[in-house]
C-alpha cells in the first residue's frame, strides 16, 4: 500500500538517517501536537526535541500568571516549572527522543530587560509594569512578538543553528502559531529565518477552537496534511504531563485527533478534510495552559 503524501515526504527526508529537530515553545507542546509522529520518526532517525521556554521567575506575579498558577494547582512558579521539566524528560524518554531545555523564561513571567527606579518601585504593587507581556489576553496572545524580545529571538535562532547545523541537511518541525501565543510565534520566526527545511505543526488542542494564520500560510504556500499513524498511544503520553493535562482537558477526556502538519505546496497535494478544517475555523485565542 502506497504511503500518503505526508508519510512519503517524511520517510524520504529521514530515510538517510538525517536528524529531525522539533522546536517546542513550552514543556508539552511537542508531544501535544507531534507525539504520534515523534514516535514513528524516532524509530527511523535521530530526533531531538528542543523546548525553548522552560523557566519561570520569582514573584511578584502578574494577574495572568497568578490565574495560570491557580489553574495548574500551584503557588510557586519555579517549583511548578521544575515539575514540568521532569515530566517532559520522562515522556520524551518514553519516545526515545533526545531533549534539550534551552532555559528561556516563559512569556507569562518574562520581565523587561531594564526599567527605571520609579517603575521598579511601582512594579512591586503592580507587577504588570515590569513585564514584557503584562496580560495574557491583551498582550501575550495577540500574535505579535514584543520589541523587547529581540534578545530572546536571537537565542532561539542560535539554538536552531547549534542543534541542527546547516550541513546536516536535517528537518525542523516548528509551531504554526495557532492561538497567537507570542512564544509560539517567536519560535516559528526563528525556524522561518533558519534557512533549514521546515515543516510547521498545528498546535493541539488549540487548533480545535482557533484558526491558522492565513497570512503566514499563504505567504509560504503551505498546505495542511493530516498524520493518523500511531495515535493510539498519544493520550497516555499527554497524561504524562500531569501538571497541565487537567487544565487543558477538563474532565480528563483527550480527543483522538489527527496531527496536522503544513508543508510547502511543492511537497505534494493536500490530504484529508480534517486538515483543511484549520483554515475555516473561527479565530479564537485558546485560553488553556501555556
Amino acid at each position: 500500500m502506497a504511503d500518503d503524501p505526508l508519510t512519503a515526504f517524511v520517510r524520504t527526508v529521514l530515510g538517510n538517517g538525517v536528524p529531525m529537530l522539533v522546536l517546542s515553545p513550552h514543556l508539552d507542546d511537542a508531544v501535544l501536537s507531534c507525539g504520534a509522529l515523534l514516535g514513528w520518526a524516532g524509530r527511523r532517525a535521530p530526533v531531538t526535541v528542543a523546548t525553548l521556554f522552560t523557566e519561570a521567575a520569582p514573584p511578584p506575579y502578574t494577574l495572568s500568571a497568578r490565574q495560570y498558577l491557580k489553574r495548574a494547582g500551584a503557588r510557586d512558579a519555579e517549583e511548578l516549572f521544575a515539575d514540568r521539566r521532569a515530566e517532559d524528560r520522562r515522556v520524551l524518554e518514553l519516545l526515545d527522543a533526545d531533549w534539550r531545555h534551552v532555559g528561556l523564561v516563559d512569556g507569562l513571567f518574562r520581565r523587561l530587560p531594564r526599567i527605571g527606579l520609579g517603575t521598579a518601585r511601582l512594579a512591586r504593587v503592580l507587577p504588570e509594569l515590569a513585564h514584557v507581556y503584562p496580560t495574557y489576553r491583551l498582550h501575550l496572545s495577540r500574535g505579535r512578538i514584543s520589541a523587547y524580545d529581540a534578545e530572546t529571538l536571537r537565542v532561539a535562532e542560535e539554538t536552531v543553528d547549534a542543534l541542527l547545523p546547516a550541513r546536516s541537511d536535517g528537518l525542523v518541525l516548528a509551531p504554526l502559531g495557532v492561538g497567537g501565543h507570542a512564544d509560539h510565534v517567536l519560535v516559528r520566526t526563528a525556524a522561518e529565518r533558519s534557512g533549514r527545511r521546515v515543516v510547521y505543526y498545528s498546535e493541539f488542542p488549540y487548533n480545535q477552537t482557533a484558526a491558522a494564520d492565513t497570512e503566514f500560510t499563504d505567504r509560504h504556500r503551505l498546505v495542511a496534511r493530516a498524520w493518523e499513524r500511531d495515535l493510539d498511544r498519544k493520550a497516555e503520553l499527554i497524561r504524562g504531563y500531569r501538571t497541565q493535562a487537567g487544565a487543558l482537558f477538563p474532565g480528563g477526556r483527550i480527543p483522538r485527533a489527527p496531527e496536522v502538519y503544513l508543508l510547502p505546496q511543492a511537497a505534494g497535494p493536500a490530504v484529508s478534510r480534517g486538515a483543511d478544517r484549520l483554515r475555516g475555523t473561527r479565530a479564537r485565542t485558546a485560553r488553556g495552559v501555556a
